[in-house]
């Protein structure tokens, strides 16, 4: 008898099954492959982020106490960790990368409208990274420092529902500004970054793909004042400058004027200096969209604790690639179930009903959206209460 789908099998039909398909054509990722398919790859890597498995072991348990219930699930395949493993090794890591850039660009088109802090129309980025460190013996191919190891994860999230526009896994040794030179200007959009990508040549770059950033100084940078404009010192701010560069590196680096602010932070008592290349927002609508970046601390912080990105299921770069990109898959996934069933709920809360609903036969939108919040404690009448005594 039929009792309905499972919670598991509800979410995966919002993934496009075709595309899915493409991608795996367009690297050959089941030639040869006679059981377990990139698809069933897929699902396990996706049912090990919901679950919160911690190794292949783990994985392979689960899912055969469940046997009975893996077809449902839509897993045809047989699961074994070794099985996994080998897929992880050999199968290509650039299919769920770009299945996972489809899913992003379906998740930022349904974000679209999303409110974000700042009364803007124009899209708003936030550029920055993190870094997940790894055990050097395991991971020589990361090597960062004589005795240890580590990747990078460079995103580019777009602030209306934190959606990640550009990811670039690298190893530690990479620094961070040499990401902007892979990055495409949007027109019009306006790119918030720390001072760890300061460089001027680059930020002409920006300018001169008729886009707009915001970026904090580091001290002792050589200017010259032309203008100083009036503010409200109130609202923190201390300085609203026109400057020129000086110094024959930066000034040819960025031969254009930039605008430079002093913001002092009453909670903190910490003055930051901003620089940008937008002359039409106010002073403080500039300081509002810098403390918007922290966004992004919030989406690493977020995926390193609710997705498995901590521990690895494989040692090849290969193996890494496939379990970030998978764990970026589940995410978006979830924030576009969120939007088309209009659940309210945060991406977390969702996350966290997940991992103990996927094999009930429940409708996925009643699963996410009924609450018992009734905690009056009502007594038995057949139970003696203290004062009886």
């Amino acid at each position: 008898m039929n009792f309905g789908r499972t919670v598991f099998s509800q979410l995966m039909s919002f993934v496009p099954h075709y595309e899915f398909t493409q991608c795996v054509k367009r690297y050959g990722g089941n030639y040869r492959v006679r059981s377990f398919s990139c698809w069933d790859q897929f699902l396990c890597m996706v049912f090990a982020q919901l679950t919160c498995r911690e190794s292949l072991r783990d994985i392979e348990t689960c899912l055969r106490v469940m046997q009975s219930k893996l077809y449902h699930l839509g897993i045809r395949g047989k699961v074994s960790r070794s099985t996994l493993a080998d897929a992880n090794e050999t199968r290509d890591w650039r299919i769920y990368a770009d299945f996972a850039r489809l899913l992003i660009d379906t998740a930022r088109r349904l974000y679209a409208k999303e409110e974000f802090g700042v009364q803007l129309e124009q899209t708003v980025y936030a550029l920055d990274c993190t870094t997940v460190n790894l055990c050097l013996s395991l991971f020589p191919w990361a090597r960062y420092r004589e005795k240890n190891a580590a990747i990078k994860i460079h995103t580019l999230l777009d602030l209306r529902g934190s959606i990640p526009s550009f990811i670039k896994v690298t190893p530690a040794r990479v620094h961070e500004i040499h990401i902007l030179d892979e990055l495409v200007p949007e027109p019009g959009s306006t790119y918030i970054m720390d001072r760890a990508y300061l460089d001027f040549s680059r930020l002409y770059s920006l300018t001169q793909g008729l886009a707009f950033f915001v970026i904090r100084a580091r001290k002792g940078f050589l200017f010259q004042r032309l203008y100083s404009h009036p503010v409200q010192k109130s609202s923190g701010l201390r300085c609203d400058q026109t400057i020129v560069l000086k110094g024959l590196i930066q000034k040819k680096g960025y031969p254009e004027k930039l605008r430079r602010i002093r913001y002092r932070n009453a909670q903190t008592d910490k003055q930051l200096v901003f620089l940008t290349n937008n002359f039409h927002l106010s002073a403080l609508t500039i300081t509002q969209l810098y403390q918007c970046r922290w966004q992004v601390e919030l989406f690493f912080k977020w995926i390193k604790q609710h997705l498995r990105i901590k521990k690895f299921y494989g040692i090849s770069e290969n193996a890494i690639k496939t379990q970030i990109w998978t764990a970026v898959s589940a995410y978006v996934l979830i924030a576009i179930v969120r939007k088309r069933l209009e659940i309210k709920a945060s991406l977390y809360t969702i996350l966290q009903i997940l991992g103990v609903t996927l094999f009930e036969r429940t409708p996925l939108s009643q699963v996410l959206t009924e609450r018992n919040y009734n905690n009056e404690q009502t007594q038995n009448c057949n139970q003696l209460s203290f004062n009886d005594f």
